[in-house]
């Protein structure tokens, strides 16, 4: 476990855990867990939800009773195959059905879940048999619904009624309603409760020959087998026998319970990625607390090493606990459910290095066929996933670098070619209002984004105001590196305080490596031209090419920190979902 930070950056900074994780006011995952998940194939926001399902007016398909329903749900890919996720237990003699047997899934906020509900009629000498093995295709099909995972979790109950619908054989291509169905989520969240402690050391004992230790603690969870499962570390603090490190975050079902035994080790940061063990210590968070409220240390130890008969050696380095506090952390979803939206915005270069528009070389071609172009699929696959947390669907769309006809350029423009408002009707209004817009301005230059950003800042700034449940997220189209860098950062960090995220995709061959320190993941947080350091991290950026022919789609590379974004501004803010 000691050979966790491979690197120095890896090593010095706060690391997983620390203040600054998901489970905290800023913008550091905790990377035990966060490895976890993406080890076993899953990327940004994972919940696991678990659906409850009931049923009223299915149609009666028994002579002699009721029907006997049952429920199996689909997840539908995106050639439209559906691979089954679940059954329901039968209900006998009842049309409306309220089943007992849950489904559980992993919610993935960047990702479209399409699931599919088809509700059968279970003859009745099938019903002693194993749910699991019923041959679906000699049952009754009474009905079939289907939805957005995305749909049932924004509403405020997380409840969502759907018709079951059923192709009428009398009229072809014609469907009738025989139902409704009614979907009910659940965030399965064992314990919201974290657990904020401040950890120092005294006394650590020297491991470097020209200079003293450079400490950092690594928390892991002991489990039944006596694995060690690690799940924080703090900073490594440079040349101090006596560090006190930034605050961690644990949050008690990551931990297991209070009573769950902990293991913390204290090492010596080597850059090769070597740590030396300085000592350790087994406890639990209730043994922490008691430190805390009693003001004492507790000494840690070392074991012999393996083969030697020697005894544990306990040193005269001890652990102190400086602060020990509990509070309540909130999911995104726990907001949503609150009454909190996204509101997406769309920002579109039209300067002259796209080409003329009317070539097939442009990346503003318009195919006939119908395939769309890098933009209009930046467009489609980002609006696809956020439409769904945007109640009334109208967004405020522009286009920069242009000049209109008869006019100078102008670096915000509203893209439906009003002068008064801004807004379209859904992701169709956007496309519609984009091919408009070739036909309607001149590609000009250069590329300025402070005129949008601070455009967006405005409607934020409007919004928290009037005391809007409202988060931005604005998405730029871009073929060019930015000509107003320091504007830029300059109307970023400035933002950086409001309720909005930024998503800039590059299009095109340009060489977009400049772009990247608009991107806080990597490098430094931006500072203004007056020496203001953002507040937090609000930009994803990505070119297009690196994902749209691989595993990983342009939306997942784009949106997977927004929901860490999104919380990291509720809660710097303590803004509380009211649920």
């Amino acid at each position: 476990m000691g050979n966790c930070c491979s690197d120095v950056a890896g090593g010095r900074t706060a690391i997983g855990g620390t203040a600054g994780g998901l489970l905290n006011p800023g913008n550091t995952s905790n990377d035990a867990v966060d490895n976890f998940f993406k080890s076993r194939g899953y990327q940004g926001l994972f919940s696991q939800i678990e659906l409850s399902f009931s049923a009223s007016g299915l149609r009666d398909r028994d002579v002699l009773s009721k029907s006997d329903p049952i429920m199996v749900l689909y997840a539908k890919g995106k050639n439209g195959a559906l691979e089954e996720l679940g059954r329901t237990e039968v209900v006998l003699n009842s049309l409306s059905p309220t089943w007992i047997t849950k489904q559980t899934l992993i919610y993935h906020f960047e990702v479209v879940q399409v699931l599919v509900f088809h509700v059968y009629d279970v003859d009745t000498q099938f019903h002693n048999a194993d749910v699991k093995i019923l041959k679906l295709e000699e049952q009754q099909f009474l009905g079939e619904a289907t939805c957005a995972l995305s749909e049932i979790i924004t509403k405020r109950d997380r409840s969502l009624t759907l018709d079951l619908l059923r192709q009428d054989s009398t009229r072809s291509g014609n469907s009738q309603k025989c139902g409704k169905l009614k979907v009910y989520a659940e965030e399965c969240v064992g314990s919201k409760t974290t657990v904020e402690m401040i950890l120092r050391c005294t006394d650590l004992e020297y491991r470097d020959l020209f200079s003293k230790s450079d400490p950092f603690l690594l928390v892991s969870k002991v489990v039944e087998n006596g694995d060690h499962i690690p799940i924080c570390k703090t900073e490594a603090i440079k040349n101090d026998h006596n560090p006190t490190w930034k605050q961690v975050f644990l949050n008690v079902q990551q931990v297991g319970s209070k009573e769950n035994p902990l293991l913390i080790e204290c090492y010596n940061f080597n850059s090769n990625g070597k740590h030396d063990l300085l000592g350790k210590l087994q406890t639990s968070l209730v043994e922490l607390e008691k430190l805390y409220s009693g003001g004492q240390g507790e000494h840690l130890f070392l074991s012999p090493a393996v083969g030697h008969d020697s005894q544990t050696k306990v040193l005269k380095s001890r652990l102190f606990v400086d602060k020990f506090s509990e509070s309540i952390q909130y999911t995104f979803l726990d907001y949503l459910a609150g009454g909190f939206e996204l509101n997406f915005m769309v920002a579109i270069d039209f300067t002259a290095s796209n080409g003329n528009s009317r070539l097939p070389d442009s990346l503003h071609y318009i195919d006939p066929s119908g395939r769309p172009n890098s933009y209009q699929r930046a467009i489609i696959e980002v609006g696809e996933v956020l439409q769904f947390y945007d109640s009334d669907k109208r967004f405020p769309t522009w286009g920069f670098g242009a000049r209109p006809i008869d006019g100078p350029v102008s670096h915000c423009f509203n893209l439906n070619g009003s002068n008064t408002y801004c807004e379209v009707e859904g992701i169709q209004g956007i496309m519609m209002a984009y091919t408009s817009a070739l036909l309607n301005v001149s590609l000009a230059g250069p590329t300025l984004f402070g005129p949008v950003i601070n455009n967006a800042a405005i409607i934020a700034s409007q919004s928290v105001a009037n005391g809007g449940r409202k988060y931005f997220v604005l998405l730029i189209i871009t073929d060019g590196v930015v000509t107003d860098l320091q504007e830029t950062k300059d109307a970023l960090v400035k933002a950086s305080d409001l309720p909005l995220s930024i998503l800039i995709v590059g299009v095109g061959g340009a060489d977009f490596k400049e772009m990247e320190i608009l991107d806080a993941d990597k490098g430094d947080r931006l500072e203004s031209s007056s020496g203001r350091v953002a507040s937090r991290d609000i930009v994803q950026f990505v070119p297009f090419r690196d994902v749209q022919s691989g595993e990983i789609s342009v939306v997942q590379a784009l949106l997977a920190e927004l929901p860490t974004q999104f919380l990291a501004y509720m809660r710097s803010r303590n803004i509380q979902p009211n649920l």
